[in-house]
C-alpha cells in the first residue's frame, strides 16, 4: 500500500547497511536518481515518489546525493555505491519504486475502506549480479577473504606419514562443526605446505606433527603468522568463531 512505502524502503536500507558492514563495506555513498526526460505518470505522481524515497533515506540515517535525470522510465530510485579498500566505487544496491507497472498488469488490492486501490511496487536488489560482486569482495579483500567466506578454510596439513591418521581425523573434526576443509597430507616438507596454504589464500593452517598427535593438539598458523596450539575441543571452537556467518547476512 502506498502508505506503506517509506517504511518499506527505510527497513530495506537498514538491512542492506548491516549486510554490507557484514561483507566489510563499512562506507558506502547513496544516490537519488530522479525522472528522465521519457518517463511515465504525471508530475504529482513524481513528486510524490521522490519524496518518499527521500525520506525514507533519511528515517534510515543515510545521506545521499541526487542524480538528476537518472531514475528509470517508470519511477525514481536509490543507489548503493560501495566504495572498496583503494577507494573505488561499484554500484550495487538498488530500491525503486514503481507506481506504472502495477496499474499496467491491472493489480489491485482490497483497502481498508473496502473500495479497490492499485498497489505499489518496489524492485530491490542487494548485491546486484552475484558474479560482480564476488569479483568486488574479492577486489577489495586483495583475494585473502574473511574465514567465513573463503573457499577453503582450514588447510590441515600432517608433517610425517605417521601422524596422517592423526591429521586426517583432525579434518574431520572440523568438517563436522560445518568448516571448509582441505587435506594436505604430501609428502612435502611442512615449510612447502605452509607456502602452498598462502598461495590458496586459505586463513588458517592446521599443522599436526608428531607432538601434536601425542599431545591431542594441533597447531593453528594463521594468515597474520600468528599461531596457537590448541586441543581438539578448543581449536573447534575457535573455528567456530572464525567461521561464524554474521547475523544480517545470514537471515538475508
Amino acid at each position: 500500500m502506498p502508505d506503506q512505502v517509506e517504511a518499506e524502503v527505510a527497513r530495506f536500507c537498514v538491512l542492506l547497511k548491516a549486510i554490507y558492514a557484514d561483507f566489510g563495506f563499512a562506507e558506502f555513498d547513496v544516490a537519488l536518481s530522479t525522472r528522465p526526460a521519457v518517463r511515465a505518470g504525471d508530475d504529482a505522481v513524481w513528486d510524490r515518489a521522490e519524496a518518499m524515497l527521500a525520506s525514507a533515506a533519511r528515517t534510515a540515517g543515510m545521506d545521499f546525493t541526487i542524480q538528476s535525470g537518472e531514475g528509470a522510465f517508470y519511477g525514481p530510485k536509490l543507489e548503493f555505491h560501495l566504495l572498496d579498500r583503494q577507494g573505488r566505487k561499484w554500484q550495487c544496491g538498488t530500491i525503486q519504486l514503481d507506481f506504472v507497472l502495477p496499474e499496467r498488469l491491472g493489480a489491485a488490492y482490497v483497502a481498508e475502506d473496502g473500495a479497490k486501490a492499485t498497489p505499489v511496487m518496489l524492485h530491490h536488489a542487494v548485491l546486484g549480479s552475484l558474479e560482480r560482486f564476488i569479483g568486488i569482495l574479492l577486489e577489495h579483500y586483495q583475494g585473502w577473504l574473511p574465514t567465513w567466506l573463503a573457499p577453503d578454510q582450514v588447510v590441515v596439513a600432517n608433517i610425517g606419514q605417521e601422524e596422517r591418521a592423526f591429521a586426517d581425523d583432525t579434518a574431520f573434526a572440523f568438517e563436522g562443526i560445518g568448516c571448509r576443509v582441505l587435506r594436505d597430507f604430501r609428502a612435502e616438507r611442512l615449510p612447502r605446505k605452509i607456502f602452498d596454504a598462502r598461495e590458496l589464500a586459505a586463513p588458517i593452517a592446521a599443522v599436526a606433527g608428531r607432538r601434536e598427535a601425542l599431545a591431542g593438539e594441533v597447531s593453528l598458523r594463521m594468515r597474520d603468522g600468528e599461531q596457537h596450539v590448541l586441543t581438539i575441543n578448543d581449536a573447534l571452537a575457535y573455528l567456530k568463531q572464525q567461521a561464524r556467518v554474521p547475523f544480517a547476512t545470514r537471515v538475508f
